[in-house]
């Protein structure tokens, strides 16, 4: 294990934003991961951990230790005639754990292909996509109390599962560090093909025999063709949530905007965020070096040499008119450091 000063963390996120950290150190073990807490703790120093970088927006310099997990291992440890149980290390590629379920004809996360990100990130957001949500398919993860020094597992009731949320991301928020998550997996595939953008395209790949990596491979394509690719323009994907209004505020919306797309869910209806933004006239708006995705309203962009605070600002901006045209309040998916 070895702690850097003052490295750039452009190469580290997908914004692509240039902020240096004052300490840096990558970690591969749960002993380098107590390593480097204890190193913190003995020069006073504040911590901030790093997946793969993909939901973070970097408004500021860091003056802390930034602990990037790169726990890896993929192990198999049970198996059923339906089911298998698998433990990921936190630091894997969330995509290509994707793909090596659909290798293995283990199935439940085929409608969760190409989200960025890492395998640790996936319960603190509770990751979700295509009538799919990482809860589905979670047994429970390890994590280390950084009070204690102690690894503990959390089953599902226990991490408090929310649209996008998790108990990791408000009362437990940086008590724990997640490094290895639990998945069980079928081998008896359920389809999720609700989502009719999922069924045109198998269609127009005439697709007639279902299987998981038929569907993985139409979200992926769906994906490509909406969301820019990180690699050539800096972006952390969806940028807000998509709201939930109740039914009456939805009906008085409707009669005013009677094309406003949304579906039910046990809250109320849910709005497409997106759209809301589009219809405020966000979309394919530049500012400078940053801006909003011209394809996806969603999706905000660094041109390049983009600064973190513009975007923050642009972020606002959007909110508040989403507010005076539509009076929906638009939550960010992505963390401001």
């Amino acid at each position: 294990m070895k702690i850097q000063e003052n490295i750039s963390l452009q190469p580290y996120n997908t914004f692509g934003i240039d902020k240096k950290a004052r300490f840096f150190v990558i970690v591969s073990s749960i002993s380098d991961l107590k390593e480097a807490l204890a190193y913190a703790k003995r020069n006073e120093l504040k911590t901030i951990f790093l997946g793969g970088g993909s939901n973070i927006l970097l408004t500021e310099d860091l003056d802390a230790l930034i602990i990037k997990i790169e726990i890896k291992g993929i192990e198999l440890l049970k198996e059923t005639e339906d089911h298998v149980l698998v433990e990921v290390g936190a630091g894997e590629n969330w995509h290509e754990w994707v793909l090596y379920t659909i290798q293995n004809d283990w199935a439940g996360i085929e409608n969760l292909s190409l989200i960025p990100g890492t395998v640790g990130a996936s319960p603190m957001q509770n990751i979700g996509a295509y009538g799919v949500e990482l809860k589905d398919v979670f047994h429970s993860l390890k994590a280390l109390n950084r009070s204690t020094g102690e690894v503990e597992t959390f089953d599902a009731e226990q991490c408090e599962f929310g649209y996008r949320e998790s108990v990791f991301k408000h009362k437990l928020k940086d008590a724990y560090v997640i490094c290895y998550v639990k998945f069980q997996l079928s081998k008896k595939p359920v389809f999720h093909t609700e989502y009719g953008i999922i069924r045109n395209v198998l269609a127009e790949k005439g697709v007639r025999d279902l299987s998981i990596k038929a569907i993985s491979d139409a979200v992926i394509a769906i994906r490509q063709s909406k969301l820019p690719d990180p690699k050539k323009i800096g972006n952390a994907g969806s940028f807000f949530k998509n709201p939930t209004i109740d039914l009456e505020f939805f009906e008085k919306l409707k009669s005013e905007f009677p094309e406003i797309p949304a579906y039910p869910v046990p809250e109320g209806m849910k709005l497409a965020a997106g759209w809301l933004i589009e219809k405020a006239g966000w979309k394919g708006k530049r500012i400078g070096n940053i801006g909003v995705h011209d394809k996806q309203a969603l999706v905000l962009v660094n041109h390049g040499n983009g600064d973190g605070k513009a975007i923050a600002e642009l972020s606002k901006e959007i909110r508040d008119s989403v507010r005076e045209k539509f009076g929906v309040e638009l939550h960010p998916e992505v963390n401001f450091l």
